[in-house]
C-alpha cells in the first residue's frame, strides 16, 4: 500500500484541532465553541501561507471575543413599556467613557462592560494583555480625575 501525502494545512489541522477546540470551549462553552472552531480554521486557512507558530490560538481568541460581543449585544432584553425611560444596557458606560482616548475607551468598555479578561482585550485591541491592563487602568484613572481630552 502506497503512503498518501498529507497537504501541510491538513497536517496542521490534525495537530492543532484538539488544543484549539479546548481553548474555545474554555472561553465560550461547549455549544458556541463548535461554530467558533470552524471560523478559527477558516481564518487560519486564509492566513496559512504567512501563519506563524502559535498564531492559530490568537485567531481562536479573536473569534471567541467576536462571538462574545455578538452574544452580549444580541441578547439584550427589550425593555417593557414601563421602563422605556431607563438607559439602555451599557449606555451609561458608553456616555462615561465617550471622552477617553480610543484605546483606553475600548479597554475600559471591554473590561467593565463585557467583563472580558485582559488577555481577550489585548487580543481584541491587537496588543498584549499587559498593554490592555495599562490602557484600562489609565482610562479609569482619567475618569476618576475627570481629565477627559
Amino acid at each position: 500500500m502506497e503512503a498518501v501525502a498529507v497537504p501541510p494545512f491538513e497536517r496542521f489541522y490534525e495537530e492543532q484541532q484538539g488544543p484549539v477546540l479546548a481553548h474555545l470551549r474554555r472561553m465560550l462553552g461547549r455549544d458556541a465553541a463548535d461554530d467558533a472552531f470552524q471560523e478559527t480554521f477558516l481564518r487560519a486557512l486564509r492566513a496559512y501561507p504567512t501563519l506563524r507558530h502559535g498564531r492559530h490560538l490568537q485567531i481562536a481568541r479573536n473569534v471567541a471575543v467576536d462571538a462574545l460581543r455578538r452574544q452580549r449585544v444580541t441578547s439584550a432584553e427589550v425593555p417593557d413599556l414601563e421602563s422605556v425611560d431607563e438607559p439602555l444596557p451599557y449606555e451609561e458606560l458608553r456616555c462615561i467613557t465617550a471622552g477617553l482616548p480610543q484605546k483606553e475607551r475600548a479597554a475600559v468598555f471591554l473590561r467593565y462592560g463585557y467583563d472580558l479578561s485582559y488577555e481577550d482585550i489585548g487580543a481584541a485591541l491587537g496588543s498584549s494583555p499587559e498593554a490592555a491592563r495599562q490602557a484600562a487602568s489609565s482610562g479609569v484613572r482619567r475618569l476618576r480625575r475627570k481629565e477627559l481630552p
